[in-house]
C-alpha cells in the first residue's frame, strides 16, 4: 500500500491546485513580469514558476510564498486562512482553543 503521502489528490484539491496556479499567473501578467523576471524576484528558477503556474502539487509551500511576496500578494494569503473571517470562527471567538486535540471515540 502506498504511502499516505503519495496517494493520489483528490479532485477537490487537484483543481483547487490548478486554481491557485491560474490565479498567481494571472497575477503575474498583470503585474507585467515575465515568468523569468517572476523567478528572479523570488529566487527560484523559471521551470519552478512554471510548475506553480501549472498547478503542480509538489512544490514547497515557502516557494509558493516567496512567488506570493514576489508579486506583491504575500499579505492576503494569511488573511485568507483566518479562521476568524469566517462565521464558525467568529462564533467561537470567544473560546479558549485547546493546546491539543485528542482523537473522539467514534462509538
Amino acid at each position: 500500500m502506498p504511502s499516505p503521502d503519495r496517494l493520489p489528490s483528490p479532485l477537490p484539491v487537484r483543481r483547487a491546485l490548478r486554481d491557485f496556479g491560474s490565479h498567481l499567473q494571472a497575477w503575474r501578467k498583470l503585474r507585467g513580469l515575465t515568468q523569468n523576471q517572476l523567478a528572479e524576484r523570488a529566487g527560484v528558477n523559471r521551470r519552478t514558476v512554471g510548475r506553480v503556474e501549472r498547478g503542480d502539487g509538489e512544490v514547497r509551500t515557502e516557494i509558493l510564498l516567496r512567488i506570493a511576496h514576489a508579486l506583491g500578494i504575500l499579505d492576503r494569503l494569511p488573511h485568507a486562512l483566518d479562521p476568524y473571517e469566517t462565521d464558525v470562527g467568529r462564533l467561537r471567538a470567544d473560546e479558549k482553543l485547546p493546546q491539543r486535540v485528542r482523537p473522539r471515540s467514534l462509538s
